[in-house]
């Protein structure tokens, strides 16, 4: 539990010093503005509650040591820890997420965090990790517990259990609410759908095929 805490604190420092660097999120002009997310105000982030009414429970979060449920079809939990949990971490421009991953092969898929850098650190097991750049190239390495690595901000991403148990990784991101958009669950997944056309030319299959994998991804 100790030796658990302690890497946990210790990406969240990294993070933090990351993100003071290059913040994703604005920096703050106050010594905390916590989220209140009952007002009916429309601004970047959320808006302040009356300090008077703040408590040190606006700070806080707990379990992230509880393992997630991996019992679904990509064998995998994400459990975050950003500004609609801890509602301290408004205009802080830091949040963290505990990911589990089933054995075998539990996947944290292809996606992207459009606001933040990551940096993970693996607490149990062995992880592929890798991310794509822009230029289509794959950087890619195998994990094992107390290895570190960072996925750069926008890049398309993704963790995969290659051990013989179950994995464990802390990650912490440079923005209080990071955003996460999953690749094949947006293009197939769009609510209203993408023209099944435009994705059987882009991915150069047949549109029949599209329409399949739309099943799978799009709503009941």
């Amino acid at each position: 539990m100790k030796s658990f805490l302690a890497l946990a604190l210790a990406v969240l420092a990294v993070a933090h010093n990351i993100a003071g660097v290059r913040a994703g999120d604005a920096d703050p002009l106050q010594d905390f503005c916590v989220a209140d997310k009952a007002s009916g105000v429309n601004v970047n982030g959320f808006p302040c509650k009356d300090a008077s009414m703040v408590t040190a429970n606006d700070f806080m979060f707990r379990d992230l040591d509880i393992a997630g449920d991996t019992s679904n079809m990509l064998g995998s939990n994400v459990t975050a820890a950003n500004v609609m949990q801890i509602p301290g971490l408004n205009t802080l421009g830091i949040s963290m997420v505990r990911i589990d991953y089933a054995a075998p092969l539990g996947l944290n898929p292809p996606h992207t965090h459009p606001r933040a850098t990551e940096i993970l650190v693996v607490m149990e097991g062995t992880l592929s990790v890798g991310f794509i750049t822009t230029a289509n190239k794959l950087f890619s390495k195998t994990l094992e517990k107390g290895d570190v690595f960072v996925f750069p901000k926008g890049l398309v991403h993704f963790q995969q259990n290659v051990g013989y148990g179950n994995a464990v990784a802390i990650a912490a991101l440079s923005s209080q609410l990071p955003g996460t958009q999953q690749v094949a669950q947006s293009l197939f997944g769009a609510s209203p759908p993408l023209d099944a056309s435009l994705l059987a030319k882009s991915f150069k299959i047949d549109a029949s095929l599209v329409k399949l994998l739309q099943t799978k991804f799009l709503a009941p």
